[in-house]
């Protein structure tokens, strides 16, 4: 019988909640330069990026078989990809403002979703360990 842990009980929500952190924080730059000339906006793909943590915890990472060799794990900035704009700027600014805080609110209710789950998740096992 395998022994219960995080990973095994909360599952992939963890890495979900983490993802959506930083794509608030690559969304809220986004927002923040949506004045400066030639900034392009930039996003993660996070179907992509949470298919491959679900790949990671089923054994399909990379593993290092030497001490010498660097870790496996990727920069977040690996996932990072320019956003198409439907009307470029003149001024070669890719941000649409009004896109970028619709998809800011919307990541803003994922994360909230996903926090409320694992929250969820801990009283269960708060309630199991206490035998309720």
């Amino acid at each position: 019988m395998a022994s219960i842990n995080f990973s095994n009980a909360l599952g992939v929500h963890t890495s979900a909640l983490q993802l959506r952190a930083a794509r608030a924080e690559i969304l809220a730059n986004n927002l923040a330069n949506s004045d400066t000339p030639g900034f392009k906006a930039r996003d993660i793909n996070f179907q992509a990026a949470l298919a491959g943590e679900v790949a990671s915890q089923q054994g399909l990472g990379v593993s290092r078989t030497h001490k010498g060799h660097l870790e496996g794990r990727r920069d977040a900035d690996d996932d990072l990809l320019y956003r198409n704009p439907t009307q470029p700027s003149i001024d070669g600014n890719t941000v649409d403002s009004q896109i970028e805080q619709a998809m800011f609110a919307r990541n803003t209710l994922n994360y909230t979703a996903s926090f409320e789950f694992l929250s969820g998740k801990f009283k269960g096992m708060k309630g199991a360990i206490r035998g309720e």
